[in-house]
């Protein structure tokens, strides 16, 4: 593919001919209309056209991403998830005694976290949070320098009256304690006196009392707050999200540990007031799902995002057949294994998941291999493994259906403009990859920009008991590089000068 700038040219190149498959991604004619997927976590996922245009002004490239329908001229999307995650789920399922809930009382959400959270492995830690969340924010950069010009004001589409409308829902929804627990400052940003968008985290427990907790909320109430997320994101999007919170509950359910582990394990938190034409925003956050959403008039940003699962597909019960997050991983793998030997080489900076040769630091109990977890908002994360650039026109193709995987929950306006701001950086976009590519194969990659951040991790059991690394459990983060997680850098062009 070539690389360069996004065009508004009119033609039509070879690749909008006739559809053509290229592995999981679809090049097809833009007149076709294709019925909405109902395949994983792909569930009505439009297909997006893009023109893109040389550097030099060559050749137009026209292509659009579908995801597969259910019938018609493309098949299903298929992945190759070798074993049922129940059989999995089985042979490491937790012993009545297993050390990490020895004498701790798991009958309550807030008792437990008190209790686990005074243990010496988790108070560590906990320092050093704290000393991340002391300092003020600055972005994750790839060399300390924070790059400014970015990102810039401009009408994309946001869904912004529908968000308003859902936001005042659920306001009106609460009781007057409730809403002093819930709403705070827009610019609150001192972690210690006043929750804030910056105090996220994914475990199980409850890190920070931030917000109001879905679970101790009447059905009414929580209702309406997954009615705004439903006015904030795609339909796609709004599926995954329910979907990880359905799976949590799956969780839950396998290990006996409903109580910590449930659909609504979650902390809400607003900031600002809801309002078309001022700046506003909101949290939710809890174990494997982490949402920051911020909305300016026409233009929203989401992100920092957190979506992980364990185990990643639900195999019985009412919500059977729900996935989350194989696209990203089978993607992945794919675009790997398409590599030539020399770039795979290149790409791949560690060939086993906790490799020897990784510097102190480069894997953490809490991360793993993610660099761009919770707390990390200043983390220097230099580019590394292959310049995508230097990737076939079909290698390429492949990136950007990840790159739109990945960015599923964005509403279809919001998520144009976004994808044509990463396309617009495609010739400084870096793709790097630890691990081995084989079929049955963990792995972690990592594709980033000075304008995207994208991790995938396989990690080792946390409630199933596998000490390795394994593909029914994914973590995947998303990030704004130089400042624009939480919406920071329009934030900050939206003050008075």
């Amino acid at each position: 593919m070539p690389h360069g700038r996004v065009s508004t040219m009119k033609r039509r190149s070879w690749a909008a001919r006739n559809h053509t498959k290229l592995g999981g991604v679809f090049i097809v004619d833009p007149k076709v209309r294709f019925r909405d997927s109902e395949v994983g976590s792909s569930l009505r996922t439009p297909a997006l056209t893009f023109e893109i245009a040389t550097d030099s002004g060559g050749p137009l490239q026209l292509f659009t991403i579908a995801h597969a329908p259910t019938s018609g001229r493309l098949t299903k999307w298929k992945t190759q998830q070798r074993h049922p995650p129940m059989t999995i789920g089985v042979m490491f399922r937790q012993k009545e005694n297993w050390s990490r809930f020895k004498g701790i009382d798991v009958s309550d959400p807030h008792k437990y976290s008190e209790a686990i959270l005074k243990t010496p492995h988790l108070e560590t830690i906990r320092e050093d949070w704290r000393k991340k969340l002391d300092a003020p924010f600055h972005g994750v950069t790839n060399d300390g320098k924070r790059r400014e010009g970015l990102y810039q004001i401009r009408d994309e589409g946001a869904p912004t009256k529908q968000m308003v409308d859902a936001a005042c829902r659920v306001l009106d929804s609460l009781s007057p304690s409730e809403k002093a627990d819930t709403v705070y400052d827009l610019d609150s940003d001192t972690w210690y006196l006043r929750p804030s968008s910056r105090r996220w985290s994914n475990p199980e427990f409850v890190l920070h009392q931030c917000g109001i907790r879905l679970e101790d909320l009447e059905k009414t109430k929580t209702e309406a707050i997954i009615g705004l997320l439903e006015q904030s994101l795609s339909p796609s999007g709004f599926a995954k999200v329910r979907g990880a919170m359905k799976v949590n509950k799956f969780l839950g359910e396998i290990c006996g540990k409903e109580a910590i582990l449930n659909e609504h394990s979650y902390s809400f938190t607003l900031f600002g007031e809801p309002s078309e034409t001022e700046p506003w925003g909101y949290m939710l956050f809890g174990h494997h799902l982490c949402l920051n959403v911020f909305i300016a008039r026409q233009q929203m940003v989401i992100g920092p995002v957190f979506i992980g699962a364990e185990p990643n597909i639900i195999d019985e019960g009412l919500d059977k057949g729900l996935t989350l997050c194989a696209n990203e991983g089978q993607l992945g793998l794919q675009l790997m294994q398409s590599l030539p030997p020399i770039l795979q080489q290149k790409a791949q900076i560690y060939p086993t998941m906790k490799d020897p040769a990784m510097p102190e630091g480069r894997w953490n109990p809490a991360d793993q291999r993610h660099m761009a977890g919770a707390f990390q908002d200043n983390r220097v994360i230099p580019y590394e493994g292959i310049i995508v650039t230097d990737m076939s026109e079909e290698q390429q193709i492949l990136i950007m259906a990840i790159v739109h995987e990945f960015l599923a929950l964005w509403p279809a306006e919001p998520l144009r403009h976004r994808l044509k701001q990463i396309l617009k950086h495609l010739n400084e976009t870096h793709f790097c990859w630890i691990g081995g590519f084989g079929e049955d194969d963990p792995f972690y990659y990592r594709i980033q920009s000075p304008v995207a951040l994208f991790e995938f991790d396989h990690h080792s059991g946390v409630f199933l008991t596998n000490k390795e690394p394994a593909k029914y459990h994914i973590h995947t983060i998303q990030r704004l590089p130089n400042g624009n997680d939480y919406g920071r850098a329009l934030r900050e062009l939206l003050r008075p000068r």
